[in-house]
């Protein structure tokens, strides 16, 4: 199954902020100059923007906002090459990219594993595959050190032949002989894809097999020779937040035009998707979701006559299918006959009585948390279930086995305690997992686990990237402004100086229930500390560390808490002396970057630099912006007056005012973001550069919502805010 596309889009804003702190670095120091700011007589004059009236105020850098117009591109060229002879000329930049690409090239990485009709798959880029290949290997082949591979698929082999610019976006192979597979190509790395049918059998795309041009789309495989398809039928069929709400069955043989409709939605939803589940009892069903908001949906059975509705709350997900239980992850509390099902929970649901009454549901539970614990991953073999959950942002792996009558056992795999657990991959049809396990000075490590026999071993390590022994990790807490109890990590050379003196990168995310845990980060390691810097992870609120309400907590017109939770870890590491305003760097993605605007506004007195990383900025427009229409559900939508009000209270966007010392940001996005989108990041350049306040800019023309589209374009990226952080924060030649 192709994922629906706001979901992996909200994963958001969130697919950026897991690998955001894991591969992008920091460092840092000089104070800025006059010569770092463009000439504000290339734009247009602006007198400072109220934060809100009546009506949305002029917008003079409106037209920043359509992505690949000859003036906007024009703009953004000037501003790249101003940036560039700036943070390039930097004498330690040469160096720091060097270092960057030779860890994103590395030959001995850990090459992540898919299941696939019995072999492990593998997407991988180098220096050789730039755009990459899909290669596969034999399980057997796959535990020695260096596995035969064969490749399946070369990218750079097809962008060529065809003159295009292809990225990968996935596969998904029709259950359960999974020998044909839908391939999703991305131009440039946006989130709409081109998907055609590929036959692992002879390596090469399906001739007169199914192809669905390029779009926002989702797809699923009914059976061999169905898909369930959402996706724009006919123009303008898409809802406000550009996602498809209409679902059609193609048949094999037919062209689009034939499609059958099997559900609608409507135009403000944000999108209809189906997920078909199976398992390995030969087990099968499929839901229709159609999201109402980003967080609520209603879920439907698609029967031979029609759908029926599941009697499910708004906020109550089906997960996975496995030994004819379909299991459901839980979001709000679940009331059934006078029994409480907690959120957070994972409960199941017998098919066989889920598909005779549909809207008469008996769950039964399978996992609930305790009050510092949350679910992570869920994920199946033939008969198991195993969880990842974490207990104070530290990880835990459990397999969950039926029952009769109901119950389920359980047994805890004995991995690395202190570390970030989650699963790679699970074998459907037996009774293999593959789970990484990975910390903050500990290299990253992929274990076979089989959850029949319960052995367990490190089937990949990857060696150290930079040298660790002078480091150490510390959980601490700091007190919110409602008294709130912070977590955040702190990765610290061993005689750090309390001195207020060292220079330190605070990285957060703080949104749509996203946990940020501890991630081994060759770049952060080799190319920050060590230099001798302070890495800082907070677990503010708006994530999803300590569960659904820890994400609640920070919705909508409660997002102040999220933004006072990051200050106050801020201001708790200058209490501690730590570090001190003028060593203090912050980092932030996507919904990141939001945050990193609004304590650039808020708090400009506590930071140095701020890196500000394919943002959202202007939240009075961002529902125009992009897909911002499908984000509503975490941010509140100006048509409500108190949401507008408080939306235009923290616009970082509409809150930059003239005569304030602000610090100088590095705002950078990517043309090809059809996600958040660039208009962001340029209007805020454009109104610091209005009003004479330094800073840098620059975008990359690929890689969708990210940092590029291949290892060398993510080195340069990469080496760009290293550089930037160290000019700022570090200091001298």
């Amino acid at each position: 199954m192709i994922r629906p596309l706001a979901l992996a889009a909200a994963i958001a804003l969130a697919t950026y902020a897991t690998a955001a702190h894991a591969q992008l670095a920091p460092a840092s120091a000089v104070p800025s100059t006059p010569g770092a700011m463009p000439a504000a007589s290339s734009l247009p004059a602006a007198s400072p923007m109220p934060a809100a009236t009546a009506s949305e105020p002029a917008d003079p850098f409106v037209w920043l906002e359509d992505p690949r117009s000859a003036r906007a591109l024009a703009w953004v060229k000037a501003q790249d090459a101003r940036t560039l002879r700036i943070l390039q000329s930097d004498p330690r930049y040469a160096g720091t990219y060097a270092q960057a690409l030779r860890l994103a090239e590395a030959q001995d990485r850990i090459p992540y594993p898919t299941l696939v009709a019995g072999d492990v798959y593998n997407f991988w880029q180098d220096a050789v595959h730039v755009r990459g290949i899909w290669r596969y290997a034999t399980r057997a082949a796959y535990r020695r050190a260096a596995p035969r591979w064969r490749t399946a698929l070369d990218l750079d082999a097809v962008s060529k032949s065809e003159r295009a610019n292809w990225v990968w976006k996935g596969a998904d192979c029709v259950w359960p002989a999974e020998r044909h597979c839908l391939i999703s190509l991305s131009d440039g790395g946006e989130d709409a894809v081109t998907v055609r049918e590929f036959d692992l059998g002879s390596h090469s795309f399906v001739r007169g097999g199914f192809v669905l041009p390029h779009g926002k789309q989702d797809v699923s495989w009914e059976d061999p020779d169905t898909l369930l398809v959402a996706r724009e039928w006919k123009p303008g069929e898409m809802t406000a937040s550009g996602y498809p709400y209409v679902l059609k069955r193609l048949r094999r043989g037919q062209p689009l035009s034939s499609a059958v409709e099997v559900f609608r939605g409507t135009k403000n939803d944000i999108e209809v998707a189906a997920t078909v589940f199976n398992d390995a009892q030969h087990d099968r069903v499929t839901i229709v979701d159609r999201a109402l908001t980003f967080f609520t949906s209603e879920q439907y059975l698609l029967t031979p006559q029609g759908v029926r509705r599941l009697n499910v709350p708004l906020k109550v997900q089906p997960t996975a299918l496995v030994d004819g239980r379909l299991l459901f992850t839980l979001a709000q509390d679940w009331v059934v006959a006078g029994q409480t099902f907690r959120q957070g929970s994972l409960v199941a649901v017998d098919l066989a009585a889920l598909m005779t009454d549909p809207g008469h549901l008996k769950p039964r539970l399978v996992y609930a948390p305790g009050p510092r614990d949350t679910l992570g991953d869920v994920g199946v073999t033939r008969t198991n279930v195993i969880l990842t959950t974490y207990h104070n942002v530290r990880g835990r792996a459990f397999v969950y086995a039926p029952l009769p009558q109901d119950r389920w056992s359980v047994r805890q795999l004995d991995l690395p305690d202190d570390s970030t657990i989650s699963l790679a991959d699970t074998d459907a049809h037996g009774d293999d997992a593959y789970l990484g396990v990975t910390g903050f000075l500990t290299p990253a490590t992929l274990w076979l686990a089989n959850v029949q026999s319960g052995a367990l071993a490190i089937a990949k390590a990857l060696p150290a990237r930079f040298d660790a022994a002078k480091d150490v990790v510390e959980q601490r807490e700091a007190a919110s402004r409602d008294g709130t109890e912070i977590p955040y990590f702190i990765v610290h050379p061993k005689r750090m100086r309390l001195d207020g003196s060292n220079p330190a990168i605070l990285y957060a995310y703080g949104g749509f229930q996203i946990s940020e845990t501890p991630e081994y980060s060759a770049a952060i390691g080799k190319l920050w500390l060590e230099r001798g810097g302070v890495y800082v992870l907070a677990n503010i609120r708006g994530g999803g560390e300590f569960g659904p309400a820890w994400h609640d907590a920070g919705l909508v017109t409660h997002r102040q808490r999220v933004f006072d939770d990051f200050a106050a870890v801020a201001e708790d590491l200058i209490g501690r002396k730590v570090t001190s305003p003028s060593r203090l760097g912050i980092q932030g993605g996507s919904n990141g970057g939001l945050l990193m605007g609004v304590e650039f506004t808020q708090h400009p007195e506590l930071f140095r630099a701020v890196d500000i990383q394919v943002p959202l900025l202007d939240m009075l427009r961002y529902e125009k912006i992009a897909a911002g229409a499908s984000w509503v559900g975490e941010y509140g939508s100006v048509s409500v007056p108190a949401q507008r009000a408080f939306l235009a209270k923290i616009s970082p966007y509409n809150n930059i005012q003239p005569g304030v010392k602000y610090p100088e940001p590095f705002i950078w996005t990517t043309t090809k973001d059809d996600r958040v989108g660039p208009a962001h990041a340029r209007k805020f350049a454009a109104r610091l550069a209005a009003l004479g306040i330094p800073y840098l800019f620059y975008e990359e023309v690929e890689g969708g919502h990210g940092s590029g589209a291949n290892l060398e374009e993510r080195a340069h990226t990469t080496a760009l805010e290293m550089t930037y952080f160290i000019r700022l924060l570090m200091g001298g030649a």
